[in-house]
């Protein structure tokens, strides 16, 4: 059986079928189709932000190193010392409360014969790099750098 339309036109825009042998089809949910549409987005921006974060993560990480490094270049430059430090040589930073500023020696405080000074506070290790800064050196770093030159 045929329904009869006079307006072809409008045969394409009606919403149930206008043929008995037409494709069935049912009308979209629009609420679901919506919510997966959502889901999805909310799941690549997910994804997105994530690996953002990490990026972000990476950065604040090399500020913090790079402030660290500021830092202990204003320490050793404001620093007591009467030699000029090798790039890639490692240092030891003390606070000699007797002047009231920090002294930049040679010496670790295991290096002593005598005994680190009675008036002076072991601060840090610190390594002069190649553009002029200083690094603050890590215990580990000391004792592993310290048994390759044996």
């Amino acid at each position: 059986m045929r329904i009869e339309d006079t307006d072809p036109a409008r045969h394409a825009g009606i919403e149930y079928p206008m043929e008995v042998g037409a494709p069935v089809f049912a009308p979209i949910k629009v609420l679901e189709e919506k919510d997966k549409a959502v889901n999805v987005a909310r799941q690549n921006a997910k994804l997105e932000y994530d690996r953002i974060m990490e990026q972000a993560e990476v950065l604040m990480k090399q500020a913090r190193t790079l402030q660290a490094r500021l830092d202990a270049t204003e320490m050793v430059h404001s620093a007591k010392f009467s030699f000029n430090p090798l790039h890639g040589k490692t240092y030891h930073l003390y606070f000699d409360s007797r002047i009231g500023a920090n002294v930049l020696i040679q010496n670790g405080p295991d290096q002593w014969s005598c005994g680190v000074p009675v008036s002076w506070t072991y601060s840090m290790a610190v390594k002069k790099l190649g553009d002029s800064a200083w690094a603050v050196i890590e215990e580990e770093e000391i004792a592993s750098s310290s048994l390759a030159v044996r």
